[in-house]
């Protein structure tokens, strides 16, 4: 099937691209939408702009619009133009997104599909959380913390390149403290820099961090596709 992916630069978007590919289904475009601030309830945003970068790793084009409001409505007609235009410019005949178990996003995606007669495929739909992240592992996935926003996660962890012992430490602090693992409640927000999809890894030249005692924010400032490793 010929499917546009809704991307965030994440490991969840992703990785449900891999999985979709390694279900035999094609991957004409990516859609990313640019939240107008941090308050949006439906988009990923932490270092959205250097999605470009990934989407030239992986050789798959990328159909860019910022929303011009934070309220859920608002984005939804946005998404609906964007996936309009996928279906005539693309050909596409679904979308593939990264939703694991938030049935407020997948309804409202859902809803925006039917509409459009798009199917929507989710691969990681239902996934166990320490499976998950373990399969990312597995699956040479390299990625980075973003934001932290929850009890037990500091600023240590702000740009951490996540390895199998990292999974285990947030196990533990996952009990303790009562986030989800895989993030998908917020707590937590990451940036893929390297998979098998990549034809390049992404080199960051250049960051910042922000920490206010609680969250954090690991901002890209610079960053390159890495063509000498």
């Amino acid at each position: 099937m010929k499917l546009a992916s809704l991307f965030s630069g994440g490991k969840d978007s992703t990785y449900a691209i891999y999985l979709a590919q390694k279900q035999g289904h094609e991957i004409r475009c990516l859609l990313s939408i640019f939240p107008k601030s941090d308050e949006s309830h439906l988009l990923h945003h932490p270092n959205i702009r250097w999605t470009k970068l990934q989407s030239t790793s992986m050789n798959i084009q990328q159909l860019i619009i910022t929303s011009n409001s934070d309220q859920t409505d608002d984005e939804l007609s946005v998404m609906e133009n964007l996936l309009q235009i996928a279906k005539e410019q693309f050909e596409i005949e679904g979308i593939v997104h990264g939703g694991i178990k938030s049935n407020f996003q997948k309804d409202k995606f859902q809803s925006i599909c039917s509409k459009l007669n798009l199917i929507v495929i989710a691969p990681l739909w239902g996934i166990d959380p320490e499976q998950y992240m373990n399969d990312l592992i597995d699956s040479d996935f390299d990625f980075i913390l973003t934001t932290v926003s929850s009890g037990g996660l500091d600023d240590s962890w702000l740009g951490k390149h996540i390895s199998k012992s990292d999974v285990a430490t947030l196990k533990n602090l996952s009990k303790k403290f009562g986030f989800n693992l895989n993030f998908e409640g917020g707590e937590a927000e990451t940036f893929v820099i390297n998979c098998p999809l990549f034809t390049n890894s992404i080199k960051i030249n250049q960051s910042q961090k922000q920490w206010d005692g609680y969250r954090g924010r690991f901002e890209i400032v610079d960053a390159e596709l890495n063509y000498h490793a």
